[in-house]
């Protein structure tokens, strides 16, 4: 199979300033090493990122001890009985997904049912740490969707949107509630909001919960709806567990989505030990992920780094200013360090899996870099004697 749209065989750029409503002129956070590229983050007149001024509120002005007597009277709210499960905590077997699980039935004696919306190429470590969270004694529930359908949409997303890993988002916001629903569980439990925690939209900053429609269709899908997809020939019922629940269909269960971050304070790095002492929680075995230094971030399947590429491409960051950023906010590294890891990691095209992954989207290598240059902002980049180099990184500023 070659290229599927017509935009994409033409090799039609896409305007991305425009598509994503991106600003100009690069600002770089004075705290951080994120940029005003980044879709809904805000800067205040010091040139501060809104993840940054979330960060200092989290770490000097929250009342924890208030918010975990808010987490004590929900869990006594839904906690049951009968031995049934009480909560769903969607997981994907990394770090803060078994976090979050296992820290609600230790510590707050409820009974989670965990939802996992399998990746599309599952790493070997990735597989090994979602039975390590089994084998810790929580149940689980495995979606996995029809396999030509997925492979399809994640090349149309690739193509569409510049992002093969929308698919896997789709499914992993959806499928926990219907879940939920099924199984007539009213609460769910996701992990970080991650809005606030990475700079974005903070109009949930300070509530517990998120309205479904609305930030489903504006912040996890981009823009873009499942159905937009049946133009393309996709079944509408092989999309099932890609849409959010009906609303009237999550009222009548009483369908509560909450963020675990809003109730304890989420520093990831934490997240990895607690994993690692309580779940055999294992790091990437190569010592770090492609794209970053991190040896605990994006391990559970093989397309991730392709998603961080992109973001790369489009925004001119990556996994590495993101896992960079975050520790900047939680006092483990400083902007200097930021930066230097920065410079030396993001924009790595992951090679491991290049291969798999190519024979996945049905697509030449010839053919994937055309879709790269369709997708490079280029409000943002510049050639350079054969070279691609950003007009205005973060190491320069």
């Amino acid at each position: 199979m070659s290229l599927i749209t017509k935009e994409a065989k033409e090799g039609k750029k896409i305007n991305i300033k425009e598509f994503y409503s991106l600003p100009e002129k690069v600002i770089h956070c004075s705290k951080c090493a994120v940029s005003n590229q980044r879709p809904r983050i805000t800067f205040d007149k010091n040139n501060v990122c809104s993840a940054c001024n979330f960060a200092d509120r989290k770490h000097n002005k929250i009342d924890w001890i208030s918010r975990e007597k808010e987490l004590k009277d929900l869990c006594d709210k839904h906690r049951r009985k009968d031995g049934y499960w009480d909560v769903v905590v969607p997981c994907s077997g990394g770090k803060d997904s078994v976090y979050v699980a296992h820290i609600l039935k230790e510590k707050y004696n409820m009974n989670p049912l965990t939802a996992t919306w399998a990746p599309m190429l599952y790493t070997d470590v990735g597989w090994r740490n979602l039975h390590h969270m089994i084998d810790s004694g929580i149940d689980n529930i495995l979606g996995t969707p029809d396999g030509k359908t997925h492979r399809l949409l994640t090349k149309l997303s690739l193509e569409i949107m510049g992002d093969c890993f929308q698919p896997f988002i789709y499914g992993q916001k959806g499928f926990p509630m219907a879940v939920a629903i099924n199984y007539k569980i009213p609460l769910v439990m996701y992990g970080e909001n991650g809005e606030v925690e990475y700079g974005g939209d903070l109009k949930n900053a300070d509530v517990p919960t998120h309205n479904v429609s609305d930030d489903m269709t504006k912040h996890y899908f981009s823009g873009i709806h499942p159905e937009d997809f049946e133009k393309y020939g996709i079944d509408k019922r092989k999309l099932n567990y890609y849409y959010p629940p009906k609303e009237e269909v999550a009222k009548e269960v009483g369908l509560e989505n909450h963020f675990f971050s809003y109730y304890k304070k989420w520093i990831p790095q934490e997240n990895y030990y607690y994993a690692v002492e309580n779940c055999g929680f294992e790091p990437e075995p190569d010592g770090r992920s492609e794209g970053t230094y991190s040896k605990y971030s994006g391990l559970d399947d093989k397309i991730d780094g392709y998603h961080f590429y992109f973001a790369w491409l489009k925004f001119g960051h990556g996994r590495a200013t993101s896992d960079a950023a975050h520790e900047v906010r939680d006092g483990h590294i400083d902007r200097e360090e930021a930066v230097a890891l920065v410079k030396k990691y993001d924009g790595e095209l992951p090679k491991k899996h290049f291969k798999e992954f190519l024979e996945y989207v049905d697509m030449t290598e010839q053919e994937f870099f055309s879709v790269c240059d369709r997708f490079r902002a280029e409000h943002l980049w510049e050639m350079k004697g054969n070279q691609w180099v950003l007009k205005k990184p973060v190491w320069q500023d």
